[in-house]
């Protein structure tokens, strides 16, 4: 256990394989180019996985051979690119030929940018795969959340919203009428969670003239399991100090998820 982290670690291990029991799509230029209940997940890195999708489940002719090999510990793999009416996405695809895991052969691994939607059965999903082994839960609390950056106070509340993500360290969601806003600017940065959703906006502290660009965000508009945070405002205890019924919260690796 990383003796850094005050927070549950992820299962999955890099190269670990599980069956995706979701039908999973995707689209370009607005045409369906594959639809499975086939997929299977391939954890490439902890943190969350990437679908591995049989060929025979991608549109006929979606797939372009570009002539050209490569392998890594997974096993040996033809690069393919996307083609469907006019849209074109080199590069993109890659068909596995051979494998040490036999249920990868045969299997198509897309880039997530190299479609224009993926949706698990008709939820659209965003930024990568939902991982089967993640938790999210939001959870009201009385405990009292303190923030300051460099001495000066930020926010001080008795009723926050605790976001314990699984692998990830908890985020203290703050009531925006708890914020001393003289210190805090709006941002126009926008970020994207798949377990979350999209961020409405970020806030940059002022401290002593100085700017500290993206310190806060905001989701106004949760995916529904989370919807408790919506309207309230987090902190990156990355990036200030954050304290909870006066103990300091550690900093955590610096690995900045929302």
């Amino acid at each position: 256990m990383d003796e850094r982290a005050d927070f549950p670690p992820t299962l999955a291990k890099t190269d670990d394989v599980a069956p995706v029991p979701r039908r999973i799509r995707g689209y370009l230029a607005g045409r369906l180019v594959l639809d499975t209940t086939a997929a299977l997940y391939v954890w490439e890195w902890p943190y969350y996985p990437q679908y591995y999708v049989p060929v025979a489940d991608m549109r006929p002719v979606v797939l372009v051979d570009e002539q050209k090999d490569l392998s890594n510990r997974r096993g040996s793999m033809r690069v393919h690119g996307l083609r469907i009416g006019d849209a074109y996405r080199p590069g993109v695809a890659k068909v596995m030929t051979d494998s040490p895991i036999t249920a990868l052969i045969g299997t198509v691994r897309i880039d997530w940018a190299g479609l224009d939607g993926w949706f698990e059965e008709d939820e659209q999903v965003f930024v990568h795969p939902r991982s089967p082994y993640v938790r999210v839960d939001a959870l009201r609390s009385s405990r009292v959340v303190r923030v300051e950056l460099d001495g000066v106070p930020l926010a001080r509340t008795n009723s926050p919203v605790l976001l314990f993500e699984t692998g990830l360290p908890t985020r203290y969601y703050l009531p925006r009428t708890d914020l001393r806003l003289e210190n805090l600017v709006p941002s126009e940065s926008v970020s994207e969670c798949p377990y979350k959703g999209t961020t409405t906006g970020y806030y940059s502290a002022v401290v002593d003239g100085i700017l500290h660009q993206d310190v806060a965000w905001i989701y106004d508009f949760p995916s529904r399991q989370v919807l408790p945070i919506a309207g309230l405002v987090a902190f990156y205890q990355e990036k200030v100090k954050i304290s909870v019924d006066g103990v300091a919260v550690p900093k955590p690796p610096a690995r900045h998820v929302r």
